[in-house]
């Protein structure tokens, strides 16, 4: 049963295909839609739909960028054996691997990280826009990153990009501390064409994951994962 229109309720968006983006910034990926994947949209943007829901099944959605985003790691042919002594040739992870959450909805990402690589080490950001003044740029409050960051290959999870403003700031955050651009992969769920246009024009070589490209970026995800909207 659909839910009830809140008081405020507007004409819906429609979807926006990340596909003419795709082609236009050769870095950005979005999950190919199926079923599940809508579905699990359809969940997120109900207003009807508990807490308890909301939170099982973004974890979903964050565990499906986040198993994508390995793909996109560098690795090695590894050989092992099977219990019959048998070589098989796979792929082992390269080493100097990290993710950086952005306080306080990129902390909902780390546990699909961490349920994928129980090892990896996870730095943090707080980067708050001023009330007073929207026009002004994003300001770092807060970092702690791992000493070597430089070396290593870096999960930027933050499930929003509406103006892009904020993985922007922190994209110049990790930049100071000389982590190179293509080492940078940007793990959302949610993104505008303007975030993605304002994010790749200036950081070309870094990559961008997400399940889907529209004009409304669900910015009540953050309250409605931690119970904080009511």
């Amino acid at each position: 049963m659909a839910g009830t229109p809140p008081d405020n309720y507007i004409l819906p968006l429609t979807k926006r295909s990340g596909a003419a983006l795709g082609n236009e910034f050769s870095r950005l990926h979005v999950l190919k839609s199926n079923n599940q994947i809508s579905w699990l949209h359809t969940l997120l943007r109900d207003v009807s739909t508990s807490h308890g829901d909301f939170v099982f099944n973004a974890d979903r959605l964050i565990r499906l960028v986040i198993e994508e985003a390995l793909n996109f790691l560098p690795t090695h042919d590894k050989t092992v054996y099977t219990p019959k002594g048998v070589p098989y040739e796979g792929k082992g992870f390269n080493k100097g691997n990290c993710g950086v959450s952005l306080v306080r909805s990129g902390e909902a990402m780390e546990k699909s990280l961490r349920e994928c690589c129980r090892s990896i080490r996870i730095g943090k950001m707080l980067i708050r826009h001023d009330d007073d003044d929207s026009c002004k740029p994003p300001k770092v409050i807060y970092v702690r990153l791992p000493p070597d960051i430089a070396e290593r290959n870096v999960l930027l999870m933050y499930p929003l990009m509406n103006t892009g403003g904020t993985i922007h700031q922190s994209i110049k955050e990790l930049k100071k501390n000389n982590v190179k651009e293509e080492r940078i992969i940007i793990c959302t769920l949610f993104v505008t064409p303007d975030s993605v246009r304002h994010v790749c024009t200036d950081f070309p070589m870094v990559r961008i994951l997400t399940t889907e490209v529209n004009e409304d970026c669900a910015l009540h995800f953050g309250e409605r994962y931690f119970g904080t909207d009511k």
